[in-house]
């Protein structure tokens, strides 16, 4: 970089003691040459460092800001040296954060799923997990309505890098699979989800024609489409996050072989969840508790502060390869 008579009288002058603290949070980012332009840089006042929100709320993780080069000066060598410089340290600072919010990663993220609902920590903590499974898993949530499903999988779906959300009975045309409207093609809740997390809520309601495009997609991972000519197969390798209400909208009794004929799909759908979560109405005492919970607005404000960290945080964790000792294959 060319140096002015100016700047040159700048370079001499020792740093004020913001901008040296300011300094030493960017040395663990950056190595000793870059350093060392930065502090060129600082004290030609070409360059300052600001601070920004990871995107976290202050009890989530150790550290909230982030140091961040701001650039004061229209050449364009040190706009493309602080830009690089800026996206590589967002880059370490992101995997720092991730190595620090692992500790703690499994009650965090539960405590995010449906927090204004109580309770139901087994259901959470399943649907925390698949999040971040390797492999398609379904899970269906089963029960009365009014008892906080739709909340769990509105929420889940939030966290995923990859969703799509709607009613069993479709939001669009395409319901679950695909339409066309004229030649523009138009996708359902299944192929948007590709490679991600699909929640559908009140799966009960699904049409009779959206059934096989669901049959395929939890077991192989595409849906097709055979009408008007067109023959298309379609990737859908989802995972499926489901609600349904059981026949009669509402069970009754407790006895298992009661529930069973209770239970709103055949065997053929049933079989191909991994999970299936029974949810009852609670009684007096509890439903008390559940509604003293919900008056609580902080944690509705905890979720918007931490679900897009979150969502890094799944996303980094699904491009990570794991290597399984061999010890741990026997």
């Amino acid at each position: 970089m060319r140096i002015k008579l100016f700047d040159f009288i700048r370079l001499i002058i020792p740093l004020n003691s913001k901008n040296k603290s300011d300094l030493m949070n960017i040395s663990n980012f950056i190595n000793d040459e870059n350093l060392k332009t930065v502090k060129r840089l600082l004290k030609m006042k070409k360059a300052g460092i600001s601070y920004e929100s990871l995107g976290t709320s202050h009890n989530f993780l150790n550290f909230t800001n982030y140091p961040h080069i701001t650039i004061i000066s229209d050449d364009n060598e040190v706009k493309d040296f602080v830009d690089k410089l800026n996206k590589d340290m967002r880059e370490k600072i992101d995997i720092e954060s991730f190595k620090q919010f692992s500790i703690k990663a499994d009650d965090k993220i539960r405590s995010l799923i449906a927090p204004n609902i109580r309770g139901m920590d087994n259901i959470k903590l399943a649907c925390a997990l698949q999040l971040f499974s390797e492999q398609k898993t379904h899970i269906l949530l089963l029960g009365d309505p009014g008892t906080g499903k739709t909340d769990i999988i509105r929420s889940t779906s939030e966290l995923h890098p990859k969703t799509s959300f709607g009613l069993g009975s479709g939001t669009s045309k395409a319901g679950l699979s695909i339409a066309f409207k004229g030649d523009e093609k138009i996708l359902g809740l299944l192929p948007l989800a590709d490679e991600g997390l699909c929640c559908i809520d009140e799966l009960n309601l699904m049409k009779q024609e959206d059934r096989a495009s669901l049959y395929n997609a939890m077991e192989k991972g595409f849906i097709t489409y055979d009408k008007a000519n067109k023959h298309l197969k379609i990737d859908a390798r989802v995972s499926i996050l489901a609600t349904a209400n059981p026949k009669g909208d509402k069970f009754a009794g407790w006895m298992i072989d009661t529930l069973k004929k209770q239970l709103p799909f055949d065997s053929a759908l049933l079989t191909r969840f991994h999970l299936m979560f029974i949810v009852r109405k609670p009684d007096i005492d509890e439903f008390v508790e559940i509604t003293k919970h919900i008056l609580k607005g902080d944690k509705k404000k905890e979720f918007e502060s931490n679900k897009d960290f979150v969502k890094r945080y799944v996303q980094h964790a699904k491009e990570i390869d794991v290597e399984v000792p061999k010890s741990f294959e026997k």
